[in-house]
């Protein structure tokens, strides 16, 4: 069995995925599973902000959407879950925060938030591992949870099925 890793948006790997040209993907999605694969769940998890101390929202308990359109946003760029739950998210609370800066990696994000240029939208965990340099707060009315997934179509080869159980196994827990 051979393992190649290709980066990309979740998007264009679900689209890779349904065309044959990956067999699993591992990608972040808003709702599980994306038509017309299998999925299984790894991580459910509630977008947050992240900023660096003495920044206006780390002083409050929970942020709510509408605090977002007083700051410019650092966030993923589209075709990315983080994104579309956040885009969701905004449309039903009928908000529009300035996203101003976009980057495709959470390490990025959290750089440009923690240099002060923006309030940074991650996942909790994504926000934790910068936890020495921002604080992060629940978006309380963004209801929705980030997924990050396996997906897959129907019927898999072995070398997938294996695959799909290392991954189960590799991140330890099961969806809840």
């Amino acid at each position: 069995m051979e393992v190649l890793l290709r980066e990309a948006d979740s998007d264009l790997l679900v689209d890779a995925v349904r065309a044959g040209t990956l067999d699993v993907a591992l990608v972040g999605t808003p709702d599980p599973p994306p038509e017309g694969l299998r999925a299984h769940v790894l991580v459910r998890e509630r977008l947050v902000v992240a900023v660096p101390a003495g920044h206006p929202l780390a002083e409050r308990p929970g942020v709510a959407l509408r605090d977002l359109a007083d700051h410019p946003v650092v966030c993923m760029p589209p075709g990315t879950g983080l994104r579309a739950v956040l885009d969701r998210a905004c449309a039903d609370a009928g908000v529009r925060p300035a996203l101003t800066l976009q980057a495709g990696a959470a390490d990025a994000v959290a750089d440009l938030a923690a240099r002060g240029l923006g309030v940074a939208v991650l996942s909790e965990s994504m926000a934790a591992a910068y936890g020495d340099r921002l604080t992060s707060r629940v978006i309380e009315d963004a209801r929705d949870p980030a997924l990050l997934a396996l997906v897959w179509k129907d019927a898999p080869a072995p070398a997938v099925r294996a695959f799909l159980a290392h991954g189960r196994r590799a991140f330890g827990r099961p969806a809840g």
